[in-house]
């Protein structure tokens, strides 16, 4: 781990296309953002222009999804439709220089049983699939979406295989979701040969060691991936008309939220996976989501920012290391003072810190600024007693240190002593 014997040397991102004609060469885009429910596009003036010079400061990848997580219902029925709130967060993301990425998910309701007009905000309701009579209406929206939005070239279709588990088979219905990945990626491509499509976006769920369900080959001291996801991103990628890029998620934790063999290893992972992955395909890996604190959406408040940066930290170090060249952390906006993981302060605060950046902003800005796509690695020689509780990655010009210790070490990165405090993140330019 200290060594990050980074046989990587790869100049990540340089990859082909794969079953749909050579990939365009912006396949890769670096390290971002998903916006969520609430944004920097909405709240006092004051705050939201703070929270958007903080975005501008470094032009990052952000990714927006169709219907839910911020989003209204973009077709409330059938040919009519409500853009507004899709149009202001796509406009957020043009003014503070982000590269736009749409996330095909979720679909209408008229689409999957619901009645015209209507919209259940349940979350059953959102996260159900489109019946397959209806597959071909998804991809004339998707289509219409990319007509409205020229400049988005980036396209994700669905998320996490919502609603295509098949309770009678107990497994996923990966056919389904292919038939509607290949209609959406041809009709894309149809309307713009150079839109980048991918997917096939499968959570990478894991099992702690030691247990036999839906146990894989995929395993390591942090656990096994449930083989009914590799099954899934198998067939898929057998038979997807084609892709430019393969995008997963998942946690660093597994099923029961164990963090195995401790929360900063368990990041290992994200390193395994991404090695399955890139055996299997030449185009480049995308992480749509990536978590590495287990239960954050219910009691985030007991990490310390300092221990979450530091954490999220070396999950990002674990994914490069596995092949990555792209990846969106989920940003838990919240409305309140109190935002545990937030990218920045929230833009309802109207006391002079709302949208102010936040410690894990500065970290996804410092990360896509000294190894975006096309990065040649090189292995970082760390010594010392505590070396192997360090995790480090470094190029020619920068490097990366991350303590994962509650106390303060010293080792020697490249020759040179290097004291880091508890669970510190640091940078040093070579």
């Amino acid at each position: 781990m200290a060594a990050a014997a980074l046989a990587l040397c790869l100049t990540l991102g340089a990859c082909g296309g794969d079953g749909g004609g050579a990939a365009p060469s912006s396949s890769s885009l670096g390290w971002g953002l998903t916006h969520t429910q609430y944004s920097a596009e909405s709240g006092d003036p004051a705050a939201m222009e703070t929270a958007r010079q903080a975005l501008s400061h470094r032009s990052l990848p952000q990714t927006q999804h169709i219907m839910g997580w911020g989003a209204d219902n973009p077709e409330p029925s059938p040919g009519h439709y409500d853009f507004a709130v899709l149009d202001a967060r796509i406009d957020l993301i043009r003014r503070t220089g982000g590269t736009p990425v749409i996330t095909l998910c979720c679909a209408p309701d008229w689409m999957k049983g619901g009645r015209p007009g209507d919209t259940d905000w349940s979350r059953d309701a959102l996260e159900t699939a489109p019946s397959p009579e209806h597959f071909d209406d998804f991809a004339a929206l998707a289509a219409t979406i990319a007509k409205r939005y020229p400049d988005v070239r980036h396209f994700i279709v669905w998320n996490e295989f919502k609603g295509f588990f098949d309770d009678t088979k107990k497994r996923w219905n990966y056919e389904g979701y292919t038939d509607l990945y290949n209609r959406v990626f041809r009709t894309l491509k149809r309307i713009n040969s150079e839109n980048v499509v991918g997917g096939p976006y499968v959570n990478m769920d894991s099992f702690g060691p030691g247990r036999t369900t839906y146990e894989s080959p995929l395993r390591g001291p942090w656990g096994s991936v449930d083989r009914r996801v590799l099954d899934a991103f198998d067939y898929w990628n057998t038979h997807k008309a084609g892709a430019d890029f393969v995008v997963v998620d998942g946690s660093s934790y597994t099923h029961d939220d164990e963090m195995l063999p401790d929360r900063f290893r368990a990041v290992d992972k994200f390193t395994a996976v991404g090695r399955w992955v890139r055996a299997r395909t030449s185009v480049p890996l995308w992480w749509a989501e990536y978590y590495v604190e287990p239960g954050a959406d219910g009691d985030a408040d007991r990490w310390s920012e300092s221990l979450r940066v530091a954490v999220q930290a070396a999950g990002m170090i674990a994914m490069i290391e596995g092949g990555a060249t792209t990846g969106f952390y989920w940003n838990p906006q919240q409305r309140g003072a109190a935002c545990a993981g937030c990218l920045w302060r929230s833009t309802e605060l109207t006391d002079g810190t709302g949208g102010e950046a936040l410690p894990m902003l500065e970290l996804i800005r410092r990360f896509d600024t000294e190894f975006p796509p096309g990065t040649h690695y090189r292995t970082v020689d760390v010594t010392g007693s505590e070396a192997p509780r360090v995790r480090v990655l470094g190029d020619g010009e920068a490097t990366l240190a991350v303590n994962t210790l509650d106390r303060a070490v010293r080792v020697e990165i490249d020759g040179r002593a290097v004291d880091l405090g508890r669970y510190q993140v640091l940078w040093q330019r070579n």
